[in-house]
């Protein structure tokens, strides 16, 4: 309790949308604790009393709240001194008190309960005990690796789908965030795997995440290529690659990538006049539009299978302008001439910056809710861009899910590093190709496979630990400011005019002077310029040791630092996916087992700290932390609970040939919506008036939100294989005039990487060239994506 400043304050009042309640607020080690009791009831016919109300208690855990503000009573107004909370559930508080010293300690005693902890360890999750029926049940055990793999058909005794689990990364030591169980293909070798490791950013290689019962087709992931300004190649990443895309087919001695003959041929044409494979007919025109540009690069040398004509795709979720600077720092994207039997895909979905802005947005509309009860401002929330982005994410999921279940393609998704955008595509194309994934006990083994084993960074995107700049004091008078009591003013923000202009030069220096030879990672989407192919620990030490270096202490004594969130590194990337799954749920009301509350409860869940499920960034980190024997698995509380959280239309039969009971489940961009639940509001609040009962087509809220027109674009920017391109894409060869790639050289010629970077600066107009922007951008538009991404 010596953090507390005070621990329990009464007559306090608390308004939450317009209400008020006046009641008494404890505050103990882990949680704000709220208590009033509700006036009683007036028994109308008769006109007394009825029987005295019960108390009431709205509990708030302290790694929840996202912001707060302490608003001092002003002598020119009569409002009270008061305590402002937005929590990450997006519950919206304000305590009034009659004292204002009493708010000044009420505010220090949050502050230091969030912000001033210093370490994960001491987080509520290390002192949680639960009650029965959750302490009867241990939810680690729900998730088996070698089981999952096994249930896919890949073990040691199973026969040889093409598939073998390497134990290359038992200890954690080859790649520190990626599973210590790798499946990889059968024909490549650990020797190989070590040298491909290299090639890819924080040695986060191509392997198997899921594989697909019928057609035996593979979805794998895995970071960036070290491509750079040189055209950097890896052997071994092409022969791991090439082994991937062989699976289906593994009977077959996999072609030398270097010899095979290409040519052009008619979109969706198969040898030998073998039947092609059809995609349904009720495809939404975005998804048309992504097969037709798909098929018009392929080659009549591709494998089939089942008669499809086979389209193994590269896609890379990042926009192509994006994938283009990172070359300028040693990273970058795939050369299509060193991987001649696959196509490349682009995406173009943003980074965390942009997705952490456009909730930030939301946010806006309804951060006065604490106050007043007036519904959200619909044109502020379509132009936030949130159910734009949610539906780009849908749709390139959905791309995956239609190239592996409808074309019988391999797909490799990649952003980054591997770990953001990645997981979430790699997660809901998986949601939409296996019914198993659909169930409650499925879904926890897609959270635990594709987003914990993996390497999502949970503790960087959540920010558990909070920041002093989520603290400030409005109404702070400099004449009576107390030396005890050190306060956070608005005007500490890091967002000012000079300090965004700081920002540009620093990263336009940063972008031109980098020494490409340098072990170091330019990443545009995962946080800050680290060092990669560097062990968190060594990361760690080394870190310390300088910052004790510049303050001339011993960097023995430096670990007792306190230990903050990074604002700059916090992005809803799980909370992306959360809602891109309440999307699928509404729009395939009987294809899941689970409900609406089990993914809002979740979403709270990530924040509450309550369960060490979520605490640290990769199964490395919590097999040192010992997370399974300190802390409590979050699939306990699910468990015990489990029909509070079960889909009443859920049905469970799966038949191909009967219309709503397919195996595959494709989302409808053009019916994206809000999930006004999670937003704390009614449905009609953000989605307008309900459309008649089953209604097929636009949902309300793009009736009504004016995001309708703008939601079925097509999510992918350009295609490129090593002879042509279609859309976006800047050029890797020498071009011709029509736009298309011509048959320049490659690598380090001059019509190569040089000349593709060359390009992307030219239509940035960096460095006084001039030129159009890409994807038919304005350059000044290109210049502040640039900003974003060098952040």
């Amino acid at each position: 309790m010596e953090r507390t400043r005070i621990a329990r304050v009464d007559d306090v009042k608390l308004v939450r949308r317009g209400e008020q309640v006046e009641g008494t607020l404890h505050l103990t080690p882990h949680h704000l604790i709220f208590c009033h009791t509700p006036p009683p009831n007036v028994d109308e016919p008769n006109g007394h009393l009825s029987h005295k109300t019960k108390p009431r208690e709205l509990w708030i855990t302290y790694p929840i709240i996202q912001t707060c503000t302490l608003r001092l009573a002003h002598p020119a107004s009569h409002h009270p001194s008061s305590v402002r909370l937005r929590c990450r559930d997006f519950n919206f508080v304000c305590l009034c008190f009659s004292d204002e010293k009493k708010a000044r300690d009420v505010y220090d005693s949050i502050k230091a309960w969030t912000c001033k902890l210093g370490r994960i360890e001491k987080l509520y999750a290390f002192t949680y005990q639960p009650q029965a029926p959750e302490k009867e049940i241990n939810g680690w055990k729900l998730y088996d690796a070698r089981r999952e793999w096994k249930r896919l058909g890949i073990s040691e005794k199973d026969p040889d789908k093409g598939w073998r689990l390497s134990n290359i990364n038992t200890d954690y030591a080859f790649s520190p965030t990626y599973p210590a169980l790798l499946a990889v293909p059968s024909a490549i070798s650990d020797n190989t795997l070590n040298y491909a490791g290299r090639y890819r950013s924080r040695v986060r290689l191509p392997v198997l995440t899921y594989l697909h019962p019928v057609n035996n087709c593979s979805i794998t992931r895995s970071s960036q290529p070290l491509v750079g300004v040189r055209g950097n190649r890896s052997i071994q990443d092409e022969k791991l690659l090439l082994a991937i895309f062989s699976t289906s087919h593994s009977h077959q001695p996999p072609p030398d990538p270097m010899s095979r003959p290409r040519s052009r041929q008619s979109p969706r044409s198969s040898s030998g006049g073998s039947p092609t494979q059809d995609v349904p007919p009720n495809l939404p025109d975005p998804e048309n539009l992504e097969d037709q540009m798909i098929s018009r690069t392929g080659s009549d040398d591709s494998p089939k299978v089942y008669g499809a004509q086979q389209h193994n795709l590269v896609v890379d979720a990042r926009p192509t302008v994006n994938a283009l600077a990172m070359q300028a720092v040693g990273l970058g994207s795939e050369n299509m001439d060193n991987y001649r039997f696959a196509t490349k895909a682009y995406l173009g979905i943003d980074n965390i910056h942009v997705m952490r802005d456009s909730l930030n947005k939301v946010i806006d509309t309804l951060k006065e809710s604490d106050v007043t009860p007036m519904p959200p401002n619909r044109e502020a929330l379509t132009k936030s861009g949130w159910l734009k982005h949610i539906a780009g994410i849908l749709d390139g999921a959905s791309l995956i899910a239609r190239q592996v279940a409808l074309q019988h393609s391999h797909v490799l998704i990649h952003c980054s590093d591997g770990w953001d955008r990645t997981s979430q595509l790699s997660a809901l194309s998986q949601l939409c190709l296996d019914p198993y994934y659909r169930t409650l006990e499925g879904f926890i083994v897609l959270v635990e496979k594709d987003w914990l084993s993996f390497g999502h960074m949970f503790s960087h995107r959540s920010g558990p630990l909070s920041s002093e700049k989520w603290f400030s004091v409005e109404n702070e008078r400099i004449s009576s400011s107390d030396n005890h009591h050190p306060r956070t003013s608005l005007g500490n923000s890091s967002s000012g005019a000079g300090n965004a202009l700081e920002n540009v030069f620093l990263s336009a220096k940063g972008f031109f002077n980098k020494d490409n030879t340098s072990r170091e990672s330019f990443v545009d989407s995962d946080g800050e310029l680290q060092p990669y192919e560097q062990s968190p620990a060594n990361k760690k030490s080394s870190t310390s040791s300088a910052s004790a270096g510049k303050s001339g202490k011993d960097p023995a004594t430096s670990d007792k630092t306190i230990a903050t969130t990074k604002v700059k590194e916090t992005s809803p990337v799980f909370h992306q996916f959360l809602d891109a799954t309440y999307q699928l749920l509404y729009q395939n009301p009987t294809r899941f087992e689970f409900n609406e509350r089990f993914l809002r409860r979740l979403l709270y869940h990530l924040y509450s700290c309550q369960y060490g499920t979520f605490l640290y960034n990769n199964e490395r980190e919590r097999v040192e932390a010992g997370v399974r024997q300190k802390t409590r698995s979050v699939w306990d509380y699910f468990m015990s609970r489990r029909e509070q959280f079960l889909n009443p239309n859920y049905d469970e039969t799966i038949d191909d040939n009967v219309r709503g009971r397919e195996r595959l489940v494709l989302p409808r961009g053009e019916d994206v919506r809000w999930w006004s639940e999670v937003f704390g509001r009614e449905d009609r609040e953000m989605n307008g008036v309900s459309p008649p009962a089953g209604a097929v087509g636009m949902s309300p809220g793009m009736k009504n939100g004016g995001e309708a027109k703008a939601l079925p674009t097509s999510v992918l920017t350009g295609i490129e294989t090593a002879e042509q391109s279609v859309g976006a894409v800047p050029p890797v060869k020498g071009t011709t005039g029509n736009g298309m790639m011509g048959n320049g050289e490659g690598g380090n010629g001059k019509g190569g990487v040089g000349s593709q970077l060359a390009a992307g600066m030219k239509g940035l107009r960096i460095g006084g060239m001039k030129g159009a922007g890409a994807r038919g951008k304005s350059p000044s538009r290109l210049e502040r994506e640039m900003e974003v991404e060098m952040q």
